[in-house]
């Protein structure tokens, strides 16, 4: 069988290859060139640099999401479905989640989940700053639930404030991400992380009163 020519599907489901099985530190341009088989300088060819070989790791994640959406069912429902499609990816590709979650999505595949996550969570009434902080907690909670269940050692880049980019991006296909820019732009993770607690927190209470109630 003659060799399956180089492009950058390969180099990407290489990479995807490499980190599931040493985690995200172990990429390095000469380490996927060696698991293709070829010479490290031919990788240029077809993708200019590492960045751009993590940034296909993550698209080529993202694009294995697999939605079933119902625009008729309540909004909760259709965010139980969103988190869970993206929870089946997670579990399937831990250490290029954690990749996923540390870099700058500016990607169609990157950006389509993070609109129909906010679309949904505007149909429902959250206001712009509410449907930002309600995806991000449950980001942290997926990941977080991911940890715990699979038993990664994550390798987490460097904190950025800057997560998702609207630049380039078309306002007729990503309406909510183009209108949500600045605030999806800039994050305080103290506050978020605040916000994500005491949203927990009212969660319980509330779900403890009801329980307290059928006593």
């Amino acid at each position: 069988m003659p060799t399956e020519p180089l492009s950058r599907a390969r180099i990407v489901a290489a990479a995807v290859e490499l980190i599931e099985r040493e985690g995200a530190d172990a990429i390095s341009m000469r380490r996927v060139a060696a698991g293709l088989g070829v010479g490290v300088m031919s990788l240029y060819n077809h993708v200019p640099n590492k960045d751009a070989v993590l940034d296909g790791v993550a698209e080529a994640v993202l694009s294995e999401i697999e939605f079933t959406d119902d625009p008729e069912a309540p909004w909760s429902e259709r965010v139980r479905g969103q988190a869970r499609a993206f929870r089946q990816i997670a579990r399937h590709y831990p250490r290029c989640t954690m990749l996923v979650v540390s870099r700058q999505l500016h990607s169609t595949a990157g950006l389509l989940p993070v609109e129909r996550a906010l679309a949904t969570l505007r149909d429902a009434g959250f206001d712009g700053a509410g449907a930002v902080r309600v995806l991000r907690m449950f980001i942290a909670y997926i990941v977080g639930s991911l940890l715990r269940e699979v038993g990664v050692t994550p390798t987490f880049a460097p904190a950025q404030t800057r997560t998702i980019s609207a630049d380039g991006v078309d306002p007729a296909l990503f309406p909510e991400v183009t209108s949500l820019a600045e605030l999806l732009g800039e994050c305080d993770h103290e506050a978020e992380f605040e916000f994500g607690l005491d949203m927990l927190i009212r969660a319980v209470e509330e779900r403890a009163g009801r329980r307290e109630g059928t006593r």
